[in-house]
């Protein structure tokens, strides 16, 4: 892997930046634990607590993606960093459950800018050979916020409260906001002077789809995106309720997930510059069934770490490979546009099953809802599989011509 022709220019920004936008958006569900006792709720009013940010979070990808096609993207960018991070103040404030879900919902819907204008600035930064990996490096610091936020926020919300640690975390988060923002535009100025208005990654190799499969593979990714959301959510209260472990211990283990960003991320950029992101992305959707089928199987212990691993190994080779084949296959006119569709997608669904699942965990037991949820992971990918096969064995558009 050619590090340098990747992490050149504004490359490392990106992963700072990616690292901020998440320090808001990734505390709720390791906190949830001290939410559900300050407000004494139950699982389907935790789900809900989780479902207000996720659902606002999803829709605002929809103007996101739009807007990012229309107006300067580092402009989204920075709402999605600086804006989270006071939206996260006000969740901080708050005294009443209900107010608490308002201030979510907003952080939600200001966090939707980051997304869909991220991947397309990225692409158009490195050679179209190395996007896969450069999108998977990128996802490194979204990760390493999802893994490092638990183990920050828990420790603050021990010692001060979980008011507390939303407020600890936004207060340096809008501060880099808007040193990226200059950053960024320093860099674009700096990019214009030495190469004129070309961009170094330009232009990026853009193999004609059918709509149809652009669909097909938009719904078994963020499906099983929206699956892995809820059940991520539930883990903390998993390990609290079902296998007896501390608050603490809880929201570590959640940690857990997030160390596999390190070489998934990457590697499944990798993977999907080399043999294809659709076959990357069958492979790792095919697996998270039987992981979170054995979540409620196994004993605690080495055996559940090891399915934190896995998990989060699907969690972010997924990610990598489903970005770099909307953003190879997508017209560019259209491109932050389809991003947003496809984060929506997936974050709206997680937002929807969420309570969905604390309702089945409520009615019927962590083992009985996580089997439901493993079985329908496996058969909409299973059936999406055999659909994308078919397309494989159709010549392109491209082809079609040339014949």
């Amino acid at each position: 892997m050619n590090l340098l022709a990747i992490f050149g220019g504004m490359m490392p920004l990106f992963i700072l930046g990616h690292f901020s936008h998440h320090l808001l958006t990734s505390i709720t569900v390791p906190l949830i634990p001290f939410i559900r006792s300050a407000f004494d709720l139950d699982y389907t009013q935790s789900g809900l607590v989780i479902s207000a940010f996720t659902l606002a979070y999803g829709i605002g990808q929809l103007p996101a993606g739009w807007l990012a096609d229309r107006i300067e993207p580092r402009k989204l960018l920075t709402i999605g960093i600086s804006g989270v991070a006071l939206a996260g103040i006000l969740v901080g404030l708050s005294q009443t459950y209900l107010l608490m879900l308002i201030f979510l919902v907003l952080m939600g819907i200001l966090a939707g800018g980051y997304h869909p204008t991220a991947p397309p600035l990225i692409a158009a930064s490195v050679r179209p050979e190395h996007l896969g990996r450069a999108l998977g490096l990128h996802n490194i610091g979204g990760g390493t916020s999802h893994f490092l936020t638990p183990l920050i926020a828990v420790a603050v919300a021990n010692a001060w409260g979980w008011r507390n640690a939303y407020i600890a975390m936004a207060i340096p988060t809008v501060a880099f906001g808007i040193l990226f923002y200059l950053r960024l535009g320093q860099l674009n100025a700096r990019e214009k002077a030495n190469h004129g208005e070309a961009k170094k990654g330009e232009p990026i190799e853009f193999r004609p789809e059918s709509m149809r499969r652009i669909v097909v593979f938009l719904i078994f990714s963020t499906f099983t995106a929206a699956i892995i959301i809820s059940t991520v959510s539930f883990i903390p209260l998993l390990m609290v309720d079902h296998f007896q472990v501390s608050k603490r211990t809880a929201a570590a283990l959640l940690s857990v997930i997030y160390v596999a960003v390190f070489w998934a991320s990457p590697l499944g950029g990798y993977l999907s510059d080399r043999v294809g992101s659709v076959r990357v992305t069958l492979a790792v959707c095919f697996t998270a069934g039987p992981v979170i089928f054995l979540f409620t199987v196994l004993p605690y212990g080495l055996g559940i770490f090891a399915l934190l691993i896995l998990l989060g190994t699907v969690i972010f080779a997924r990610m990598s490979a489903s970005e770099t084949f909307i953003v190879s296959k997508t017209p560019p006119r259209i491109r932050s546009t389809v991003l947003g569709i496809y984060f929506f997608s997936g974050m709206e669904g997680g937002g929807i099953l969420t309570p969905v699942l604390g309702y089945l965990i409520d009615r019927l037991g962590f083992q009985t809802a996580f089997t439901i949820a493993a079985g329908a992971t496996f058969m909409v990918t299973l059936i999406s599989a055999f659909w994308l096969r078919e397309d494989r064995q159709r010549p392109s558009p491209a082809e079609r011509e040339q014949t």
